[in-house]
């Protein structure tokens, strides 16, 4: 028998044992109708042979083969390629896989049949659904308590333990807004909230530099009534229109900007936002019941 040949079966042998070892025996093949895992390792399995069965086929073609056949009448400083057909195995393998893959996503694969990772989707949608019901209401201090759980876990890794922001890294959220992330609002616009405020707001409403610096300092310092410059240029840049007169918000028009509250940072966690120090993603993970205590202990900093 060729050397070649030989090699390729003891391949094939090695491969097929470790894949049962490492996928087989570790219970791996999925119980009754566990179809998805049956799939998978049945492709290994093919693969495995197929792949021994070409890479044989072409180096013994390669040990013995001389180049023959028509030239072609294009070359490359004097370097031409013959007129060679496909071979037929390869059209073959390249028909039989479109005609697999057909099969395999629409009618193989099994959709409504026993998966384990479908196993595991139920199980957390339970989960979740049990949760929701368990916690549907909760004094205010079991929500912050939960929320102050959700943000170490969720938020701390960017915005600290201390909610300080990390020097810069990201929000300080003990404080609403920054000056210099008004300023960047003001002169760039924003339209990170498409879900509760899909008109955005546009940017240069204010073109004037000391305008644009007093609407920053007045905004982020709480809309401080002493405060005559930045009141008038809040009014000159028309942000009492959307945003109100002490940036309260208005519903589907403006974010609030004067302070937290749990529909705001609800609103950040579905869509996420882009700003003067960098972007946040969008936190779907989440259930309706860990969004708002993560809204309550957020709300609450501010006040401490």
């Amino acid at each position: 028998m060729n050397k070649t040949v030989l090699a390729a079966i003891v391949v094939v042998i090695a491969m097929l044992g470790f894949t049962y070892v490492a996928v087989g025996s570790a219970g791996g093949m999925g119980g009754e109708g566990d179809w998805v895992n049956k799939l998978a390792v049945l492709g290994a399995v093919v693969l495995v042979i197929v792949t021994a069965f070409v890479v044989t086929k072409y180096v013994r073609q390669m040990q013995s083969d001389t180049a023959g056949g028509q030239l072609a009448d294009e070359n490359w400083d004097g370097i031409g390629e013959y007129k060679n057909e496909l071979p037929f195995g390869w059209a073959v393998i390249f028909l039989g896989s479109i005609v697999w893959a057909m099969w395999y996503f629409l009618a193989g694969y099994p959709v409504n049949a026993y998966s384990q990772i479908g196993e595991y989707n139920d199980e957390v949608k339970a989960h979740d659904t049990k949760f929701e019901a368990q916690f549907a209401k909760m004094d205010d201090a079991t929500l912050n308590a939960m929320g102050e759980s959700v943000f170490i876990v969720q938020c701390a890794p960017c915005h600290g333990l201390q909610a300080d922001g990390m020097d810069g890294k990201a929000a300080n959220l003990h404080e609403r807004i920054a000056e210099k992330s008004v300023k960047h609002i003001v002169m760039n616009g924003a339209n990170n909230f498409k879900t509760d405020y899909a008109g955005g707001m546009p940017p240069m409403l204010l073109q004037d530099p000391a305008q644009v610096d007093a609407v920053a300092k007045y905004v982020a310092s709480g809309f401080k009534a002493d405060d005559a410059a930045g009141k008038a240029a809040y009014a000159a840049g028309t942000c009492n229109t959307c945003h109100g007169e002490n940036g309260e918000g208005m519903p589907s028009v403006a974010p609030k900007i004067n302070g937290w509250e749990a529909g705001m940072v609800a609103t950040v966690l579905k869509d996420g936002k882009k700003g003067a120090i960098g972007a946040m993603p969008a936190f779907t993970n989440l259930t309706a019941v860990q969004t708002k205590a993560l809204g309550a202990y957020v709300s609450s900093l501010s006040k401490k």
